[in-house]
């Protein structure tokens, strides 16, 4: 079997990393940063994931880490309880995880099986029919059988492989900010959610504390995204003069060390390989709001390492032929999740909120 290079080790990285070592290929992860982040908002395992997983043999780890969280509570603009909508029970085969958790169970499950560059990333590529040459911006350049691109929604791998980020990744005019409390949550078991037209403020209880997430409507030009500092003053000019507890969120922001943030947007390639050069996870296809691009993130992961290592000639077709089937209809929801968690207007909101009295689940 050929070494193989991964560019990230998140969700995706960790994840095809552990699968292609499983099936026989000496794999290299390289990650940007420095280690694992501690930031990031609760995300879901489910669906096609689950197997994974458990074939991982980390669901016992991962059922270790999982939210307390049983109940959604919508907020008036006084802070009161517009509805409560119960979440449904766990059947054994979903969990919610904070992300920075679920990473690291990946990170120490893959660990074993395959090498990890920390505070290193891909400068140049240079494929050809047989291979890629790689140079790294620390380590010394080097030959790789394949290079797969796990580095997210502004992936190196994809502009170096692909083409500029521009003719590829859709924003949708929304901008997400998460940070932790650095405490327990005032209600464990219950995600908040305060409102106004084209801005959320959701404090959601993790686990061991609390985190808060600024999802909000925004047309934003020359974003560095890791300027941190930016990102804080963007936040704050955003959220500036609304009201409930805002103002002391956003002072626990400007304090915050470990802040994620970002524009949610739709990643759309016509094609996610090129040669010896594939992608995975969201540098392939963002497309989630609600914490569902880690479940297929996982799946595709999966996918990706089987369809490589049973045929490598073919491998990056097979795979992309079966995750886009499961890709496709998560993006065209985007705009409809969008809609019902950042109503535009109050008119819009007003409407989410009646729908949610109405829910089935409603409590």
């Amino acid at each position: 079997m050929e070494d193989v290079l991964i560019c990230g080790a998140g969700v995706a990285g960790s994840t095809l990393a552990y699968w292609l070592a499983r099936n026989g290929f000496e794999v290299t992860v390289v990650e940007r940063a420095q280690g694992m982040r501690s930031s990031g908002n609760p995300v879901d395992v489910r669906g096609p994931a689950m197997p994974v997983v458990e074939a991982m043999g980390v669901v016992n780890r991962l059922r270790d880490v999982v939210t307390r969280t049983k109940r959604v509570r919508l907020l008036g603009g006084d802070g009161r309880r517009i509805a409560t909508v119960g979440l449904p029970a766990a059947k054994g085969d979903e969990l919610e995880i904070p992300r920075s958790d679920l990473v690291t169970v990946l990170y120490e499950a893959a660990r074993g099986e395959a090498g990890f560059l920390f505070d290193d990333t891909i400068v140049g590529l240079r494929p050809d029919e047989h291979g890629v040459d790689v140079t790294f911006d620390r380590a010394p350049p080097r030959r790789f059988g394949f290079v797969i691109g796990a580095d997210g929604l502004h992936s190196a791998v994809r502009r170096l492989g692909f083409g500029p980020e521009r003719s590829f990744v859709r924003p949708t005019g929304i901008h997400v900010a998460t940070t932790s409390f650095g405490e327990p949550a005032d209600h464990p078991e219950d995600v908040l959610l305060y409102n106004t037209p084209g801005r959320l403020v959701a404090l959601h209880p993790s686990r061991d504390e609390g985190g808060v997430a600024f999802i909000f409507r925004a047309r934003i030009d020359g974003v560095d995204y890791r300027d941190m500092a930016q990102h804080k003053r963007i936040v704050a000019t955003a959220y500036r003069g609304m009201g409930w507890r805002v103002p002391a969120l956003l002072e626990r922001l400007q304090d915050a060390d470990d802040v994620f943030f970002d524009a949610v947007s739709v990643v759309d390639l016509p094609s996610w390989s090129r040669g010896r050069i594939a992608l995975v996870g969201d540098a392939a296809s963002c497309v989630s709001l609600l914490g569902e691009g880690s479940s297929l993130a996982i799946a595709g992961a999966h996918t990706l390492a089987t369809a490589l290592a049973a045929a490598p000639a073919t491998g990056f077709r097979r795979y992309e032929a079966e995750h886009r089937a499961r890709v496709m209809p998560k993006q065209r929801t985007v705009k409809l999740t969008a809609a019902l968690l950042v109503p535009k207007t109050k008119a819009g909101l007003t409407t989410r909120n009646l729908v949610a009295r109405a829910w089935p689940w409603s409590v």
